[in-house]
């Protein structure tokens, strides 16, 4: 596994909070996904071994939780909600609206490489619906319109990202 001495060390350290080491799998597979932005193959055997358990004990967690991403994503993550509230409101529009902006299926990567559009399970903002979460900034009240407006944002940003990284390089 190749990871960052920083996230080695913080691996290591979170192991010794726990009186049984298997109670660190789930921190240290987060701390291995935000290092890496999804969990490799292997990633399972590597936990494994380094808590002292079977590799089918960890592939259980990572297969249960739909938090873990085992392929990469783009840069950039979209998560549209689908529960019965934004779904009523017009959640679904708005993931056919992002998908068309962006030429991307859901859970893949779009052909830029830029984004991955998933459907989540409640985003918990059921009174203004529809939501979708952009990396980390909820964005509430969408319409079809609207997430065309945030898909000319996002790749307005990417563009200037981009400029940045050419202008340095």
């Amino acid at each position: 596994m190749n990871l960052k001495p920083e996230t080695l060390q913080r691996i290591d350290e979170v192991i010794t909070h726990y009186p049984v080491k298997r109670s660190a799998t789930l921190p240290l597979l987060h701390l291995i996904q935000e290092d890496v932005g999804y969990l490799p193959e292997g990633t399972a055997e590597w936990v494994a071994a380094k808590l002292e358990i079977e590799p089918i004990n960890v592939h259980g967690v990572i297969t249960f939780y739909p938090m873990f991403r085992q392929k990469p994503i783009g840069r950039r993550h979209i998560r549209v909600c689908r529960t019965l509230s934004c779904a009523l409101t017009g959640g679904y529009k708005v993931c056919d609206t992002l998908k068309e902006e962006f030429n991307a299926e859901l859970g893949e990567v779009s052909p830029d490489g830029e984004v991955t559009i998933e459907f989540v399970e409640c985003l918990a903002s059921c009174g203004s619906g529809p939501v979708a979460m952009v990396d980390d900034e909820l964005h509430e009240r969408l319409t079809p319109e609207k997430a065309r407006e945030l898909a000319a944002q996002i790749r307005a940003e990417s563009a200037i990202r981009a400029s940045a990284a050419a202008a340095s390089a």
